[in-house]
C-alpha cells in the first residue's frame, strides 16, 4: 500500500527513528501505526543485540539536582565522537530525571521500570541503541540527598569524563561542598577517612614500608618511627581528609571544612570507563575499517 508522508513523518516523531526506517515499518505493517512502532522497537532489540558484545567504555557521567537530592549517572558508549552529540545527551539527561524521580535501589531494578508510560529503562536505552548505532549500557549511579543541615557538592570535569558527588554535614553551604568536590575530581582519593582503609591493607603497607627501611640499612629500633611516620604520607594520599586542599595546600580538607563548621560525610567520584576493558583501535583504523566494509 502507499504510504503518505504525513504517516511516515508521524511515526518519525513518535519513536525518532530514521525516515527509510519508519516508510519500511509502515510498509510492513501496512500502515498501522501502533504496529510499526512495535516493529521499530523490535528491530532496535535486533540490532542491539548485534552489538552486545561490543566494547563501550566511552560515555559520559551526568548529574543533576533537584531541591535536596541529587543523582549522578554514568553511560558508556562505543567512541567519545558518539558521547559528544545531541542525542547522547538527551539519553544522559532522561536516564538521570527518571532516576532522580524513581529512585531505583540498583541499576537493575532501574532497568525494570517504565520511563515513558510505554517502555522501560532497558527497551528505552535498546531503542536509543537503533538511533545512535552503537552499543550503549547505564553502568551506575549514585543518589545523594540532603536535609536542613547538610549540603551537596555537584562537580562536573573534562565535559563528562569525571563527575563527583559530596555530601557535607553542619552547613547548608553548597559552594563548600563543591569546593570539597572539585578536590576529589583532581586528586582522586580512595577512601574519605583512616578508619575506612582495611586492616589489611594498611598491614600490607606497614610491612612493605618496614622491609624499605630495612633494605635502606636503617637500625631495627628507629625502623617502627620511620615506618608510621611514611605510613602518615601513605593515608595522605590515599584518605580524603588528609589530604592537602587543592586551593589552600597549607590545610588539610578536614581543616577547610571544619573551618566552615562542617565535616565530609561522604562521596563518590566517577571516572568514564575506570576498570574496563578499553577499545584497542585509534579513530584512523576505525576510517579505515568502514573503508573496507
Amino acid at each position: 500500500m502507499a504510504i503518505s508522508a504525513k504517516l511516515v513523518k508521524e511515526l518519525r516523531e513518535k519513536t525518532g527513528a530514521g525516515m527509510m526506517d519508519c516508510k519500511k515499518a509502515l510498509q510492513e505493517t501496512d500502515g498501522d501505526l501502533d504496529q510499526a512502532v512495535e516493529f521499530l522497537r523490535e528491530k532496535g532489540m535486533s540490532k542491539a543485540a548485534k552489538k552486545a558484545d561490543r566494547i563501550a567504555a566511552e560515555g559520559s557521567t551526568h548529574i543533576v539536582t533537584e531541591g535536596n537530592t541529587a543523582v549522578m549517572i554514568e553511560v558508556n558508549a562505543e567512541t567519545d565522537f558518539v558521547a559528544k552529540n545531541d542525542e547522547f545527551k538527551n539519553l544522559l539527561d532522561v536516564l538521570a530525571n527518571h532516576i532522580l524521580t524513581h529512585k531505583p535501589a540498583t541499576v537493575e531494578e532501574a532497568f525494570e521500570q517504565k520511563i515513558n508510560g510505554e517502555e522501560t529503562v532497558s527497551e528505552y536505552i535498546t531503542s536509543a541503541i537503533a538511533k545512535i548505532g552503537e552499543k550503549l549500557s547505564l553502568r551506575r549511579f549514585e543518589i545523594f540527598e540532603s536535609d536542613e543541615n547538610s549540603a551537596i557538592g555537584a562537580y562536573i570535569h573534562m565535559g563528562g569524563k569525571i563527575g563527583v558527588l559530596t555530601q557535607l554535614e553542619g552547613t547548608t553551604d553548597e559552594d563548600v561542598a563543591k569546593d570539597v568536590a572539585m578536590h576529589v575530581a583532581a586528586i582522586n582519593p580512595d577512601y574519605l577517612s583512616r578508619e575506612e582503609v582495611d586492616q589489611e591493607v594498611v598491614d600490607t603497607e606497614r610491612e612493605r614500608l618496614k622491609q624499605q627501611a630495612l633494605e635502606e640499612g636503617k637500625p631495627e629500633h628507629i625502623v617502627e618511627k620511620m615506618v608510621e611516620g611514611r605510613l602518615g604520607k601513605f593515608f595522605e594520599d590515599i584518605c580524603l581528609l588528609d589530604q592537602s586542599f587543592v586551593k589552600d595546600p597549607d590545610q588539610t580538607v578536614k581543616k577547610y571544612v571544619e573551618s566552615k563548621g562542617a565535616s565530609v560525610k561522604s562521596f563518590v567520584r566517577y571516572e568514564v570507563g575506570e576498570g574496563m576493558e578499553k577499545r584497542e583501535e585509534n579513530f584512523a583504523d576505525e576510517v579505515m575499517n568502514q573503508v573496507k566494509k
